[in-house]
């Protein structure tokens, strides 16, 4: 177990006391490290985030693969002043004056950013970082179920449900665009294709539920399945067992 403060944590904040001497050394840099993770930021959105390579970022930036890491010690912690510079970057409406439409609000803010950076989706193993733009998210997240009869740790784990159950929702839009992509095919298309073919592995075989839903469901959808429709049913059931979960501790505490 380390003492020491984690560097990164100042490079999120842009800190600098100015009482550490500058180990750097020749010509001013001609960038900032905003600019770097800009950069970043624009190569994951076009290619992913497994696309993102230090390499290519140098090239995109025109610096020596060497020169980069004056900006940035790693790969890993680019990627956590990309998160935080993406989550800075939104603009945060005010809260409506009801609680449903505040927690909907903190859900579909959350699915934008995801929408509009969908490699968020693909991080894994890193820790959780505080930096100014999660911060800034997060306290206005808390602001939309501040003083509603929630005692701290429910209304983190509001905010973790609403914002979980979104960036769920565009996961599952990002795997049936990746299946789309790789087939060639929508899943209307390969619906269609593929209908007869079904119709003869599955003879003998009765499914009156499955058989009924999924042609009610298939004719609405035009595929198998509509993230967007999910979306907008399972965030309401959710809000729905939220404000019933906070008016039943209202009644219990009167």
């Amino acid at each position: 177990m380390s003492d020491h403060p984690d560097p990164v944590l100042r490079l999120l904040w842009r800190y600098d006391d100015g009482a550490a001497p500058s180990t750097r050394r020749g010509r001013k840099q001609r960038l900032t490290v905003d600019d770097v993770v800009d950069a970043a930021v624009r190569i994951a959105d076009r290619d992913g985030l497994p696309g993102l390579t230090m390499r290519l970022l140098a090239t995109d930036l025109g610096l020596g693969a060497m020169s980069l890491y004056t900006y940035v010690p790693g790969r890993d912690e680019l990627v956590v002043l990309m998160v935080d510079r993406v989550l800075g970057r939104r603009e945060l409406p005010a809260m409506p004056d009801d609680l449903p439409g505040r927690m909907a609000l903190i859900a579909r803010v959350q699915y934008e950013i995801c929408q509009e950076h969908p490699w968020l989706l693909e991080i894994s193993g890193l820790r959780a970082w505080v930096g100014p733009g999660a911060s800034d998210l997060y306290e206005w997240q808390l602001s939309g179920i501040e003083g509603v009869g929630l005692d701290d740790i429910e209304m983190d784990q509001t905010v973790a449900l609403l914002a979980g159950f979104a960036g769920s929702v565009v996961r599952a839009q990002q795997r049936m665009r990746q299946d789309e992509r790789t087939s060639g095919l929508t899943q209307a298309e390969w619906w269609a294709a593929n209908a007869d073919e079904l119709g003869v592995v599955m003879a003998g075989r009765e499914y009156p539920l499955a058989g009924r839903v999924g042609a009610t469901t298939g004719e609405a959808y035009q595929a198998a399945t509509d993230p967007a429709r999910e979306m907008e049913f399972g965030l309401a059931r959710i809000i729905d067992g939220l404000v019933a979960y906070i008016e039943g501790k209202r009644s219990a505490t009167s």
